[in-house]
């Protein structure tokens, strides 16, 4: 299915943001909140796994319910993972667009990786 992608920060992520290769870090920011109408659609339930990409790359991720997000927009804290999402390019303004990304999202069995693993494969 095709979403918006919003990142931000958040309370949890920031209160793990010095422990990045820990499980707390993982379980604040490895998430992608949904609207509970289109977890529904996609056939996911809480701490499923799903794969989301985007013209830059792809990450999986576990989905987490939100009655914050409307339908057809994501969230996924600020982190490796939402970076992972994020295209390199600045539009001439010198910051990447963090915001209003296209991605499609599917469900997955695929492995999510601890912040230092996402790190590593960029760097390899």
């Amino acid at each position: 299915m095709d979403f918006i992608l919003i990142t931000g920060r958040t309370i949890e992520q920031g209160e793990t943001l010095h422990e990045k290769c820990k499980e707390s870090y993982m379980k604040a920011c490895a998430i992608c909140e949904m609207n509970k109408k289109d977890m529904e659609k996609l056939g996911v339930k809480n701490g499923d796994t799903v794969k989301i990409s985007s013209s830059a790359g792809e990450v999986h991720v576990y989905v987490k319910e939100s009655d914050s997000v409307d339908e057809g927009i994501i969230f996924i804290p600020m982190g490796p993972w939402a970076n992972s999402l994020v295209p390199t390019g600045t539009d001439s303004i010198g910051m990447p667009t963090f915001k209003g990304i296209k991605v499609k999202v599917e469900k997955s069995d695929g492995v999510v990786l601890r912040g230092d693993e996402l790190i590593r494969r960029v760097c390899e």
